[in-house]
């Protein structure tokens, strides 16, 4: 009876660790991690047009880096759409530099695309390089 007891026990806390460790893992960092692809709006759209699946699997929860010029700024939900097609959203704030018209590259993790607003979808950006 206590060999059950203490294998009953052992494997609740080998179950409890294990879920604690599933839950509370580390969050990426998105502003340090390498991007995985460079891209561009031009190539987002044409990868997307030709096999939709495929374009999703590729990018799905990966870095990305895109330049384009910022079409759109939105204070209310952090972000910014580029190059009339991508909105990208910032974890805490917009960078103060921003504004209509300027070049802007940046970095995120893709979340996909949106047919119903028929834009792409990027978080937990940052600003790369800015210019103009």
């Amino acid at each position: 009876m206590r060999k059950k007891i203490l294998i009953t026990t052992s494997l609740f806390l080998i179950t409890g660790i294990a879920i604690y460790r599933y839950s509370y893992k580390n969050h990426r960092d998105i502003e340090s991690e390498t991007a995985d692809y460079v891209v561009t709006v031009d190539g987002l759209e044409k990868e997307f047009s030709l096999n939709d699946s495929l374009a999703t699997i590729k990018y799905q929860d990966k870095t990305i880096e895109v330049t384009a010029e910022i079409t759109s700024i939105e204070p209310a939900n952090r972000g910014v759409v580029i190059g009339e097609k991508i909105f990208a959203t910032f974890t805490d704030s917009l960078p103060k530099d921003i504004a209509i018209n300027k070049i802007l590259k940046i970095k995120g993790r893709f979340l996909g695309y949106d047919e119903l607003l028929q834009e792409f979808k990027i978080d937990q950006s940052s600003v790369s390089h800015s210019n103009k």
